[in-house]
């Protein structure tokens, strides 16, 4: 009887059988993008066609073309609703990684009283969805004085049990006795942190800035709460009001359309970043 080499060097028969199992289910999670996209490009006609079309007949840019004259009748630019998304995602992305990185190096490396405590305390935030923290949330900014700023975007979305435990999970595997030789050098915790730690954890940092950005691109929580002036609020918060309006059977282009560009920056962040992804689920102890 013939072996089976299901792991050889090149391309094997025996792979066949792999890839009568992968290639379908890949195909079946590939079906909710298709249809993202092809949505956006339908006529009013094939987006309320029956039976239903899965994909486009005649492509259009009219769906576009109505958001873009919707986005002309706003009180408020678009160019700023995007300024302020920019600017809230740039920022809550890097002082995610910078906190979650510091405090999971801490964690891991460093010994203190009250560690265990306050990791435990981590994990078991892990299980409270954002609405149980809705009002604590909105009660802290209100208390702060933070309302219609820039910070009540910021503020609420820096906290990440996920990217903390990522991390901290990460930097278990970096060996000990790299840092006992950089301190042997000279090199302080900090120091040791930002030239040794911080090389060696790029895959998890990727997936922390991914979770980062998917979590503060299409929130519209510190929108709708943190902020009564329509110049503070972010382009999701206004797609999403676009979508809402257009309930109409003209409307369901524009919503298409609102849709797809308001996903296409996660897809394209994804990609880019999504073997680095890979290599921190591997490591991180994740199963």
């Amino acid at each position: 009887m013939r072996a089976v080499n299901i792991n050889p060097k090149g391309f094997s028969r025996d792979q066949l059988k792999i890839y009568a199992y992968i290639v379908p289910l890949c195909l079946f999670m590939l079906l909710p993008i298709l249809y993202i996209f092809t949505s956006a490009f339908k006529p009013i006609s094939e987006l309320f066609a029956f039976p239903p079309r899965f994909l486009v007949a005649n492509p259009t840019l009219d769906n576009f073309s109505r958001l873009s004259q919707t986005t002309q009748q706003s009180t408020v630019s678009l160019g700023r609703y995007v300024f302020n998304s920019a600017l809230v995602t740039l920022a809550v992305v890097l002082l995610s990684i910078i906190i979650s990185s510091m405090a999971g190096y801490a964690f891991s490396k460093l010994r203190f009283r009250g560690s265990g405590l306050l990791f435990e305390i981590n994990t078991i935030a892990l299980m409270f969805v954002p609405v149980a923290v809705m009002i604590p949330r909105y009660l802290v900014i209100d208390r702060l004085g933070i309302i219609n700023s820039y910070l009540a975007h910021i503020l609420p979305l820096l906290s990440m049990p996920v990217g903390l435990f990522l991390l901290k999970q990460f930097i278990d595997q970096v060996p000990d006795e790299l840092m006992e030789a950089a301190k042997v050098d000279g090199a302080g915790p900090l120091r040791v942190y930002w030239k040794v730690v911080l090389p060696l954890i790029r895959p998890a940092i990727a997936t922390v800035a991914i979770l980062a950005f998917q979590a503060v691109w299409g929130n519209t929580e510190t929108s709708s709460m943190f902020t009564t002036k329509e110049n503070m609020r972010t382009l999701s918060f206004f797609m999403s009001t676009l979508a809402a309006q257009n309930t109409g059977v003209a409307g369901q282009g524009v919503a298409a359309a609102s849709m797809l560009i308001m996903f296409v920056p996660n897809i394209l962040l994804f990609i880019i970043l999504q073997s680095k992804v890979m290599n921190t689920m591997a490591y991180s102890g994740m199963k």
